[in-house]
């Protein structure tokens, strides 16, 4: 029931409702049938009894005059009942007592009774008045179903601008930030509506924002770093000048990796699928990292695969520098596992928090104090858009960060 959307709750509720009533009233249709096809079965018994004890006394004029008040009937001429019945009688009733036999006939509606008492024979015809009862019930009964229904329908239109709230938000939440969400009442829908499109408004103002303030600080750093970096060429130190090259390289790939957040991150980005080999985005993966040799030793089966190199190849690059940054011997491994996989093997201890923690942007060990915590962030927004899952798991004093290229049920924390 938790997990039912209230359109269906609804629905079921109504459907509920609804055939209960129609059951309720069906039943109570042949209930009712019964009860006055019984009723009326010990009415006319009662009037043949009553009538037959009463034709022995030979009574007077008034008594039967009394008798056909008190018991709402009237006589009618035996010669033109008996043609109405010939023609179009229907049979409903047929007994006998001690007094006599008695039956029932109905032409048009209309019931008439016929007794008969050795040689006497009376044809009664039923004067009561017509009842009314079962008519209101009916009426009753199929007026509150109706308005079941109009409620029901009711409802379902009131719930209508949901649907179209939701189908609204969920192209927002596919990227489409010129999606307008209005409605024109002012109810509990009308104010959730105007929220959201207020909520919009903002975070279009924050992307708009937060996209130029990320274009104007690197076009901004970037020009400062050229500058220092042919000044440094002039500098006759060379201790100096390497640690001088270093930094202002590594403020260049900060740069760089700033906009490949906001690249990827972006949901209408869409990745440059081509075919090419491992080997050839390892040698790429290599070349951005810029390491010393030695560093990074690879144990890998060439194969063909169909992914954007670039992408892949950074995501590589930044698991091989977190490699070397925290391993104990500023090395690492790069193996394959069964063309599935790709592994990056380093010595050190195991992460204090689960990978999630880590995939968050500016997340990183409490004392680490190099790098800004994008390098995870980055590899695992790539993955998402390439359709890779990014694992880890630490065995025999070596952390090991997997590549999925294949969807695969792993509890990676576990191993």
């Amino acid at each position: 029931m938790k997990n039912l959307s209230v359109t269906t709750f609804i629905h079921l509720l109504f459907t509920l409702a609804i055939g209960i009533l129609i059951v309720t009233f069906l039943f109570f249709v042949s209930w009712d049938k019964d009860r006055r096809k019984i009723e009326e079965i010990n009415h006319y018994k009662l009037i043949a009894d009553a009538f037959l004890s009463n034709v022995q006394l030979n009574p007077t004029e008034e008594k039967l005059k009394k008798f056909y008040k008190d018991f709402s009937v009237k006589p009618i001429s035996m010669e033109i009942a008996k043609e109405k019945i010939t023609k179009h009688g229907k049979t409903v009733f047929g007994g006998k007592s001690i007094y006599g036999q008695v039956r029932v006939f109905e032409i048009e509606g209309k019931h008439y009774i016929y007794v008969q008492r050795l040689g006497y024979n009376l044809m009664l015809k039923d004067a009561r008045p017509k009842n009314y009862n079962f008519g209101i019930a009916s009426v009753v009964g199929i007026s509150l179903i109706i308005l079941l229904l109009l409620l029901y329908l009711a409802i379902l239109k009131k719930l209508y601008p949901l649907k179209r709230l939701h189908r609204e938000i969920e192209q927002f939440a596919q990227g489409d930030l010129d999606v307008k969400i209005s409605y024109k009442y002012n109810d509990e829908i009308g104010r959730i509506a105007k929220s959201f499109d207020e909520a919009i408004k903002h975070i279009k103002e924050l992307i708009t924002s937060k996209n130029l303030f990320m274009r104007n600080i690197m076009h901004e750093l970037k020009t400062p770093i050229t500058k220092g970096r042919i000044v440094v060429e002039s500098i006759e130190d060379e201790t100096i000048k390497g640690i001088l090259v270093r930094a202002f390289e590594r403020m260049n790939e900060l740069i760089t990796e700033l906009a490949q957040v906001e690249r990827v991150t972006t949901r209408n980005f869409e990745p440059v699928i081509v075919s090419t080999t491992l080997r050839h985005i390892i040698d790429k993966s290599q070349h951005l990292l810029m390491a010393d040799k030695g560093r990074v030793l690879v144990e890998i089966d060439n194969f063909v695969i169909q992914t954007d190199e670039m992408l892949l190849a950074l995501a590589i690059k930044n698991l091989l520098d977190n490699g070397i940054k925290y391993s104990k011997e500023r090395q690492v491994t790069v193996q394959t596992a069964e063309r599935k996989r790709i592994e990056i093997i380093s010595n050190g201890e195991v992460l204090k928090h689960p990978l999630s923690y880590y995939t968050e942007p500016f997340s990183q060990e409490e004392k680490r104090s190099s790098g800004f915590g994008l390098g995870l962030y980055i590899v695992h927004s790539i993955l998402e858009k390439l359709g890779f899952t990014l694992g880890y798991y630490h065995k025999n004093g070596k952390n090991v960060f997997e590549i999925v290229m294949e969807e695969e049920k792993r509890d990676f924390q576990k191993r």
